[in-house]
Order: C-alpha cells, then sequence, then structure tokens
C-alpha cells in the first residue's frame, strides 16, 4: 500500500511527463476508462489541454468518449482551433458539469469559437444569472473589455472598515473562486478606489478601507478594445480593474490573468503572421486545415518572386557577358533580406507594445537608415575586396557590388521601419503582410541596383 500511495504521490508531481503521457495513451488503445481516469487524476487543467492538443484527432474524439469527469478549465486553457472538436466530442452533461465550474468571462471566451447552433448547449448548462451576465457580454463588440470581464466581483461599502469587511468576507455565500481586490462603490455603485486583499488582512479592524486605496486604481468601459486593456495593465502593473457602464457604475471586473491571456495571443498571432502561416496555426491541425493556412501566402509569395525575377530578365544581355553577375546576385538579395527582416521585427515588435508611435517614428527611422547604410559600407568593403580576389572580376566589378550593397542594406532598413508603419496607418496589421512587402522590395531594389550598375559600369 506505501508503495501505490509514494507512486501515486509521484505522478502527482511530474505534470505531463513521458511516463504518464504513454500511460495515458496506452489507456485510450485499449479502451480502458478507469485506468485513463486514474492517469488523468490531479493533472493540471492546463497539462491536460497540452495533451489534447499533442494527440491525433483519433485519439482525442477515443479519449473525451471514455473520460467523464473533464474539469472545465480544460475548456479555457485549450487552444482555440481545436476547442470546438472537443465540446463536440463530449457527452452533454459532461459538457454541462464541465461549463458549470467556469466564471462567466470563460465561458464568453469559449462561445465566441463556436458557432452558433452550440451556443444552446452551453447556455443551458448555466443558472439564469449566469447565462444572462454571459448573454450579455456577447453583445459587446468581439474583442473588447467587456467580452473579457467577468460577472463576478467582490465589491464593499466607501466606508466600510477592514473589520467589516473581513467578516463579510468570511460569512459571504459565494466569492469568485481568484479574486485579488476589494472593490470600494459609493451608494450609487459606482466604483471609486479599491484595496488590495494583502492590505486588507494586514491592517488594523478599525482602520477605514479607503485610507488603504491604492494609486494604481483606474476603471474601463466594455467597449473599450481588449488589446489597450492588455496594454494598460502591463503597463501600469496592473491586477485587477473594474469595468462600468457610461453611468460609471460597475458592471464586472477585469483580472490579470486574462488581460496576461491577450498580450500571450496577440504575440503569438504576430510571430504566425510575420512568417505568414496563418495567426492560429498549430501542430494539432490537421493537412487540409493547414494548407489552408499556408498556401494563400506561398502564392503571393510566387507571385511577387516573379517579380524579381521580371527584373532580373532585363538585365539578361548583362548577365549573358559577365556571368559572374549571376553567382553574385544571390548574395545581394539575401545581405538585402536580412537586414530588412532584422529592421522589420524590431518595429513590429515596437508597434505592438506601443514603444513605437508617430511622436518618436522620425527618429528610429533615421537610426535605422544611419545602421544600414553603416553596415552597408563594412559589408560593401568586405565585398568588394571578395569581388577582386575571390571572383577575378576585377576593381570595377568590386566598386558595383559594394555600391549594391550599400544601397540594397539603406533601402531595407528604410522599409523594415517604413512598411509596418505605413499599414499601421491604413489600419492594417503589421505582422500580417510586412514580410512579403518588404523581402520583396529589397529583392527588386537589390537586383536592380546591382545589375544595372553592372550595365552602366562593365558594359
Amino acid at each position: 500500500m506505501a508503495h501505490i500511495e509514494a507512486d501515486l504521490h509521484d505522478r502527482e508531481d511530474e505534470g505531463l511527463s513521458e511516463r504518464r503521457f504513454n500511460d495515458i495513451l496506452d489507456a485510450v488503445h485499449e479502451g480502458d476508462a478507469s485506468r485513463l481516469t486514474a492517469a488523468l487524476r490531479n493533472l493540471h487543467p492546463a497539462d491536460t489541454a497540452d495533451l489534447l492538443e499533442q494527440i491525433s484527432p483519433e485519439e482525442r474524439r477515443e479519449l473525451l468518449t471514455l473520460w467523464k469527469h473533464l474539469d472545465g478549465e480544460v475548456l479555457s486553457e485549450i487552444r482555440d482551433s481545436i476547442r470546438e472538436e472537443v465540446i463536440e466530442s463530449l457527452a452533454p452533461e459532461v459538457l454541462a458539469d464541465a461549463v458549470r465550474e467556469l466564471d462567466t468571462d470563460d465561458v464568453v471566451d469559449i462561445l465566441e469559437d463556436l458557432d452558433e447552433p452550440q451556443h444552446g448547449i452551453i447556455l443551458d448548462a448555466l443558472d439564469r444569472a449566469d447565462r444572462m451576465a454571459v448573454e450579455k457580454a456577447l453583445t459587446y463588440p468581439e474583442y473588447s473589455a467587456g467580452r473579457l470581464m467577468q460577472r463576478e466581483a467582490v465589491i464593499a461599502p466607501e466606508h466600510w472598515s477592514v473589520g467589516e469587511a473581513i467578516d463579510f468576507l468570511r460569512e459571504a455565500e459565494y466569492l469568485p473562486e481568484q479574486f485579488y481586490h476589494v472593490i470600494l462603490v459609493d451608494p450609487r455603485m459606482k466604483p471609486v478606489a479599491y484595496v488590495t486583499l494583502g492590505r486588507v488582512l494586514s491592517s488594523r479592524r478599525d482602520m477605514a478601507l479607503r485610507t488603504l486605496s491604492e494609486d494604481s486604481f483606474r476603471t474601463f468601459h466594455p467597449e473599450d478594445p481588449e488589446s489597450d486593456v492588455a496594454y494598460q495593465f502591463n503597463q501600469y502593473h496592473l491586477i485587477s480593474a473594474p469595468v462600468v457602464d457610461q453611468n460609471g457604475r460597475l458592471v464586472g471586473v477585469i483580472t490579470i490573468d486574462d488581460a496576461m491571456n491577450v498580450l500571450d495571443e496577440e504575440h503569438q498571432e504576430d510571430i504566425l503572421r510575420l512568417a505568414n502561416v496563418g495567426d492560429e496555426s498549430s501542430i494539432s491541425d490537421g493537412v487540409w486545415a493547414t494548407l489552408r493556412q499556408r498556401t494563400p501566402w506561398l502564392l503571393i509569395n510566387l507571385l511577387t518572386a516573379n517579380i524579381s525575377a521580371w527584373v532580373i530578365s532585363q538585365f539578361d544581355t548583362t548577365i549573358s557577358m559577365i556571368v559572374v553577375l549571376a553567382a553574385l546576385m544571390p548574395i545581394i538579395a539575401s545581405m538585402g533580406g536580412n537586414a530588412g527582416t532584422q529592421s522589420l521585427t524590431v518595429a513590429v515588435r515596437a508597434l505592438a507594445t506601443r514603444d513605437l508611435t508617430s511622436s518618436n517614428a522620425p527618429r528610429v527611422v533615421r537610426r535605422e537608415v544611419m545602421v544600414g547604410l553603416i553596415n552597408g559600407v563594412f559589408f560593401a568593403l568586405v565585398m568588394g575586396v571578395m569581388g577582386v580576389v575571390l571572383y577575378g572580376g576585377g576593381l570595377w566589378l568590386g566598386v558595383v557590388i559594394a555600391l549594391a550593397m550599400v544601397i540594397n542594406l539603406a533601402v531595407a532598413a528604410l522599409a523594415g521601419t517604413l512598411v509596418p508603419l505605413t499599414l499601421q496607418k491604413l489600419n492594417l496589421d503589421p505582422a500580417l503582410a510586412s514580410g512579403t512587402f518588404v523581402m520583396t522590395l529589397t529583392d527588386v531594389v537589390g537586383f536592380f541596383a546591382f545589375l544595372g550598375l553592372a550595365t552602366v559600369i562593365l558594359l
């Protein structure tokens, strides 16, 4: 018995280890529900979500058919791209039990990614108050604070003392599963301040709550974009913040975990978009889903590559007379592409964090151009010497390579900053198409500068 208890303890501590992962898959393949339940016991919802994302769709369906005790937090943690598939695989009673465990903001997050016919299944599982709160939240714009907030909040009259607040917290029939502040409200239910739980618990009972309020207090409106909310949470180190209606009355609260999820999702989307693989790509996606995300961008890449090829074709006479140019062209294009990607990555990241704004954009553009010019001069000298020594093209070939390198690296640095800035001005996502534009521009300019200079100087 001691051996079994020790083994169970080890399983609780190991998380989603390779051993537990294999145990779960073995139980699924054997159709052993009791063994599967034992293997999943005490596994954190985030690890369970990872498990469901890593296995095949067939294994996922078999697992969910066998497992009758799904934790509601798993639905909240799981990737959007497979959440609908998971919900469809759950028995109605299992789904209902799972949804009842969630806060209203998590329920809203789940419903956002589901088709309309499935909304009724989840809404029917909620009690009347939660259902009304969820339906109200769904009336707010997508990606807004109203969708992000939870209805559950801990409030206290602004005139209360610490002792009154503590007594209320101890005697309350229901409190949110997680909360960080006691929100102080006036008689009209307008938030006026908040106090952290730490200060409440560490202060004398006779102290007024208002004297312990935090300087970071600020409110949001349901229509505020969730990206603005996440930015302010990160910028001002907020833990939670009230959401108020047009009359300033409390309607909900946003907590740091939801705000940080928004930032995390935005960062992931930017990375995927910069690579032109779609904003929801995942290793759990099937072949056709992956094709739909990648093929359009490869088609665009093909079209832009043909523009570069057309530029090259205009100098076919020059290339045929000086064959070594064909070997050197990829170097010019590659250096420009890499330099452009460096500037582009910095610019897109700075735009996402709001470090790059219209006020400091001219300074940043000047810096990038100067860096491009200095790098261009340095690598121009290197490639100029290599052109003479390694490729035997003579002094003028070295001059052509050097000048083309300076031009292309300066243009790459300029494009890497100006393209995302321009896209943002046009209310387009800078991460979505910047890479394609910058690479095309550097290729076209690099080939045109190199072959054009070669035509003028060497022929």
